[in-house]
């Protein structure tokens, strides 16, 4: 039976040697990204800067690319269309207009350019206060994802897993947040949609490495922490790259096909694929060796056994 292995069995690569020089790196990454969240910001979006939101019904089956250019240059900023319910049902959401300009001028502006035929579900204006709500429940989200997943590791493994894979999770947020900083990307709820997924797909990867070195300290009691470290991530390599280029293949077809509210959707996952699948590798699994993992645990009971591998 074929078996598709993008690394080959038995690799040998010495990661943990490499980690100091990586974890330098990944270091750098975040503390510039954060510097520019705490000095930039955040380019929020509609949900969070406050908007309009339409709930209409067309005559016809709108073209969505064209009615959305239509509305974009009216000058109101940017503008999320969806389609919500029926295929003639849209919601649609656009920025507040620039100070100066009248809420009724806005809206007078943005019904005429959907026309007189068009029938009007519900028209709401967002204010900042709710965008400001919805900041903080963002924030909220994430912090308990982390405490969450902080929780399970630490019950079932050790206190200093738990502590690799949240430093691995920070690591990965911070940079996904940091993309929406430091590039001009518009910053919403499905961002943060985004970012969950990344934290979800990353502790997976690391939770099934941390199996295989918990297997490992089991089995190789003697083995240099170090050495079984490196066993353990070579042993997991092949699955872990397989897993990434799969799920990356997929998310790419829907960033180049899928049209730009979801390609908007879809980069920040591929960044994250990437992001988390490094982070599980040269971050979670190499910090072991800084904190010293206890190893009693895994050795009561158990019979020795050699292992002739050569980690090098």
């Amino acid at each position: 039976m074929f078996r598709l292995h993008l690394i080959p069995y038995g690799t040998k690569i010495d990661i943990v040697a490499k980690s100091k020089y990586l974890l330098s790196l990944a270091l750098v990454i975040v503390v510039v990204c954060l510097s520019f969240i705490t000095f930039k910001g955040l380019n929020y979006g509609i949900d969070f800067k406050g908007g309009y939101i339409f709930e209409v019904e067309m005559l016809n089956e709108p073209n969505i690319p064209d009615l959305r250019k239509k509305l974009e240059n009216i000058g109101l900023g940017e503008v999320a269309i969806q389609q919500f319910g029926g295929p003639k049902d849209l919601m649609i959401k656009l920025e507040k207009p620039e100070e100066g300009e009248n809420q009724t001028t806005a809206i007078k502006k943005i019904k005429d350019t959907l026309g007189a035929e068009v029938q009007y579900k519900r028209v709401e204006t967002v204010g900042p206060k709710v965008g400001s709500e919805l900041v903080s429940n963002a924030i909220k989200a994430v912090s308990f994802a982390i405490i969450a997943m902080l929780i399970y590791i630490a019950i079932r493994f050790e206190w200093q897993f738990g502590i690799c894979a949240i430093a691995a999770l920070l690591h990965d947020c911070a940079i996904i947040f940091g993309m929406f900083s430091i590039f001009p990307m518009e910053f919403s709820e499905t961002s943060i949609t985004a970012v969950l997924l990344t934290a979800s797909y990353s502790i997976n990867d690391t939770v099934v490495i941390f199996d295989r070195i918990r297997e490992n300290l089991r089995r190789y009691k003697k083995l240099q922490l170090s050495d079984l470290i490196n066993l353990s991530l070579n042993e997991t390599l092949s699955r872990t790259t397989l897993t990434a280029t799969t799920t990356l293949l997929a998310v790419l077809a829907l960033y180049i096909f899928g049209g730009k509210v979801i390609a908007s959707f879809a980069f920040p996952i591929i960044v994250g694929i990437i992001v988390g699948t490094f982070s599980s590798i040269f971050v979670a699994s190499p910090l072991l060796v800084f904190l010293r993992l206890n190893r009693d645990k895994f050795n009561q009971n158990k019979k020795d056994e050699k292992v002739t591998a050569n980690i090098g």
